[in-house]
């Protein structure tokens, strides 16, 4: 079955948090036969992460029909590089609301998890933020009725959500087992050498 990622980016977003969606669904898809498509979203088309890296993007966040997508996935990023400008943009929050209202699944690394607080898709849910620098971003994520838990990967229903960036490829497999099965995820785990 064929299943689309929409994979958003926003100004300052960390490129390892990035890439590792690329890379799992890429090997899913090229070497053992997961349909499986990653299209890339951003504000502007070139879009500058974190440490000043320029990546191109597929579409613009205005000609996004998220009937089209089975998931969103959002890497965290720096406030200092400007994440937040975007991410807490009120065009972005409206997509992720969209995509939760219609069950899809939602997969963020690190504090990517703040505006799906902001948007309020996570309102008495369980979820997990950065967790180092002395729980700053969890106590934020609180800040929006979130039930904060302090474990790597938080899934709760429709929505991943991870405390730091070695967690990225756990996120990023796990949607992959949603988006496929957990056989066809372990397939493609162990051929690129995670235990």
């Amino acid at each position: 079955m064929k299943r689309k990622i929409l994979l958003f980016l926003a100004k300052g977003f960390e490129t390892m948090e990035f890439s590792v969606f690329v890379d799992v669904l890429g090997w899913a898809r090229d070497g053992y036969g997961c349909d499986v498509q990653v299209e890339t979203c951003g504000f502007n088309k070139e879009v500058i992460s974190t440490f000043n890296i320029p990546i191109t993007v597929d579409r613009l966040i205005d000609d996004i029909n998220v009937d089209e997508y089975d998931a969103l996935a959002i890497p965290g990023g720096f406030e200092e590089y400007g994440f937040y400008e975007e991410t807490y943009d009120e065009k972005f929050l409206n997509l992720i609301r969209e995509f939760d209202a219609k069950g899809k699944i939602i997969a963020t690394i690190c504090v990517a998890a703040l505006p799906l607080g902001k948007s309020g898709v996570l309102k008495n849910r369980k979820a997990t933020t950065y967790h180092l620098g002395d729980g700053k971003r969890q106590r934020q994520l609180a800040e929006f009725s979130v039930d904060v838990v302090n474990e790597p990967v938080v899934v709760d229903k429709n929505i991943i959500t991870s405390y730091c960036p070695e967690t990225a490829p756990k996120v990023a497999f796990k949607l992959l087992e949603l988006l496929t099965s957990k056989e066809q995820m372990e397939i493609v785990k162990k051929a690129m050498g995670f235990s």
